[in-house]
């Protein structure tokens, strides 16, 4: 999903920031606060984020629920970028 949300940002030609917390402000300020990406996906990927820093940082294990429910929110995430923002196709 940060990924998807760095190449949103490069897309809309906005800087994007080398940490992950700069990516999140970045994202949410430029594309969902004042942009077409709907809200909701702001706050699946700071879900993401929270998820990622217990995972990185707390050495907790990620249950297999959770990690199938961010494998499906990571799809809905980048179909609804692909959608608002003009990204470009691999074909």
């Amino acid at each position: 999903m940060f990924d998807a949300a760095r190449a949103a940002l490069i897309a809309c030609g906005h800087d994007v920031g080398k940490t992950h917390k700069g990516l999140l402000n970045t994202f949410s300020e430029h594309l969902v606060k004042n942009g077409p990406v709907p809200k909701e996906m702001g706050r699946l990927l700071k879900q993401a984020e929270a998820r990622r820093y217990v995972a990185d940082y707390e050495d907790e294990p990620v249950e297999l629920s959770d990690a199938r429910d961010m494998v499906e929110q990571a799809g809905i995430f980048i179909a609804t970028l692909q959608s608002t923002v003009n990204m470009g196709t691999r074909s």
